[in-house]
């Protein structure tokens, strides 16, 4: 499988948008897991053919309950499956006899629980295989998904409250941290296209639900969490889609340590890797990587809301020189360029404010109390001269006053409108409805102007990924390594066979040879003996640096 592999997701329409559902195991109690599903599409009003079955019923809230899927005499798009492991294997021969698309498999007792449930899920994949059902599980918690009143999961989540439909698709391993990142998402106020959770994945994977939001035209942003990966291949084609498609992929993987990968190996049997590898995938194919749940949000809230900077200069504003120090630094550290005004501008900063620091970061200080209209004039001034990429402004607690708010807004507002192609944020406190009014001009609004920086400088590498990387070798062929010690020059050439980035140099034989690269080459460089039987070669003089 390559980078250019195309998915064939159609087949997962009947999962993620079915015409019809039956709940199997359906409960008249709306408290139990067989129950909540049937309740959560009744009283959330999905529009298509709903059925439930038990067999031990006559009427399951409300409906007509069926013996068992194959009695119901109609196409079946979706089966959410709530019953016992043990009664799992029947279930499906029903389900394959009655032609059922699509499965979703809450039960749990499988990979997860060592070798003989690995070989019961096992053989449940190759049988979904060969009946052509999809199937997302065992051991999940299901799936949403908002704007079409499908609630194929049995979490507390939407009981406290529905997400609101948008634009944002969001994949998780984990039912549990899927169901905390729902109620975050409702609290942030985010809208949802898709939430899915995957658990040990017998057959739809965390990539399929990748490649499926890639090609959605209702989402824009996906948000994925992962706790390792069984097909490689797989997941940077799906990655590679969702870039070749535009649509920013904001990733929290976890297991980056060995005790974090063992945890995550024992919740879903996931094979977490080394996370390094995981690391230059993700960079590779663009992925805006989340080390914190703060951050995932931020950076999903981020990039829906606003487009990627074209480059890494960022203008700098502030009311606090304090602040302003260390939005320096966390600049620095995100990898972006805070180049200083011009003298010109810095002269006419302080002739508009004598003890303003004029350079960049530009701190006009508390005078803005007095003169509200240094606001608008001096950040005017700073795109007008350096025409930043980027540019944030830090008001405090600004926000929150109704004086400063009119002024704030029309600050963006300005700015907006004179230039277009600037990505826009603040930081400031604020209730959420003027964090909204905010967002729907395309400024990003941050409390920590840490975080907003971290944002940035993440969304800025979104334009230089595909340019700054070169193609991965197909993980699907392994290099075919030599025997025994290699020289240098062997060592780096398996490297760039790999796609791994090595340094400019040149393999000589001759004094000659080595004056001509080194003239050809440029600057100072380094000599040194090339030979497989040495293995330290300064050990025998045999680097010579600075030449």
């Amino acid at each position: 499988m390559t980078d250019s592999h195309c998915f064939d997701t159609s087949r997962l329409d009947a999962l993620f948008a079915p015409r019809s559902i039956a709940v199997v195991g359906a409960s008249d109690q709306a408290s139990k897991i067989g129950g909540i599903p049937l309740d959560y599409l009744l009283r959330f009003g999905y529009g298509g053919a709903l059925y439930a079955v038990n067999p031990r019923a006559s009427r399951v809230q409300g409906l007509p309950a069926h013996e068992r899927l194959a009695a119901i005499g109609a196409p079946v798009d979706l089966a959410i499956v709530a019953v016992p492991q043990s009664q799992v294997a029947g279930v499906l021969e029903d389900a394959a006899a009655a032609r059922v698309q699509s499965m979703v498999l809450f039960s749990s007792g499988y990979a997860e629980t060592g070798s003989d449930g690995t070989a019961a899920q096992q053989a449940l994949a190759r049988r979904a295989q060969e009946a052509g059902i999809r199937l997302i599980g065992p051991n999940c918690l299901g799936f949403m998904r908002p704007g079409h009143q499908v609630y194929a999961t049995f979490s507390p989540a939407p009981g406290g409250g529905l997400v609101r439909p948008g634009r944002i698709g969001m994949v998780s391993q984990s039912g549990a941290f899927g169901a905390y990142a729902y109620s975050l998402a409702r609290e942030r106020g985010l809208g949802l296209s898709l939430w899915a959770t995957t658990g040990n994945e017998a057959d739809v994977q965390l990539a399929d639900g990748l490649a499926w939001l890639a090609q959605d035209p209702e989402t824009d942003v996906i948000m994925a969490y992962m706790e390792g990966c069984r097909d490689g291949p797989r997941l940077r084609a799906a990655l590679a889609l969702a870039q070749e498609r535009g649509k920013p992929v904001v990733m929290c993987k976890v297991g980056t340590s060995a005790l974090g990968a063992a945890a995550a190996a024992s919740h879903t049997a996931s094979l977490a890797g080394n996370d390094a590898v995981y690391d230059a995938v993700f960079r590779r194919y663009g992925v805006l990587r989340a080390h914190s749940i703060t951050d995932f949000f931020a950076l999903a809230a981020s990039a829906y809301i606003a487009r990627a900077p074209k480059g890494r200069s960022i203008g700098l504003f502030t009311v606090s020189g304090g602040v302003g120090a260390m939005m320096a630094d966390d600049a620095s550290a995100a990898g972006l360029e805070v180049a200083p005004l011009s003298d010109a501008a810095q002269r006419q900063l302080r002739e508009w404010v004598p003890f303003a620091a004029p350079r960049n970061p530009v701190d006009i200080t508390g005078q803005v109390t007095n003169d509200m209209t240094l606001l608008e004039r001096s950040a005017r001034l700073m795109l007008a001269d350096r025409q930043f990429d980027s540019w944030l402004g830090f008001f405090a607690a600004g926000g929150l006053s109704d004086a400063f708010w009119p002024v704030l807004q029309s600050l963006v507002q300005t700015l907006r409108t004179h230039h277009p192609d600037t990505l826009l944020a603040v930081s400031t406190l604020c209730p959420p409805e003027r964090r909204d009014a905010l967002e729907a001009l395309g400024c990003l609004v941050f409390a920590d102007p840490g975080a907003a920086i971290r944002c940035i400088g993440a969304l800025a590498r979104l334009h230089e990924t595909p340019q700054a990387l070169p193609a991965m070798a197909d993980a699907g062929s392994a290099l075919h390594l030599p025997a025994g010690t290699l020289s240098e020059q062997r060592s780096m050439a398996l490297l760039a066979e790999a796609g791994v980035p090595v340094v400019p140099h040149r393999l000589v034989r001759t004094a000659a040879e080595a004056a001509q690269a080194a003239q050809e080459m440029g600057g100072r460089i380094a000599l040194k003996v090339c030979s497989d039987a040495i293995a330290h070669k300064s050990d025998v003089g045999g680097v010579a640096l600075n030449l």
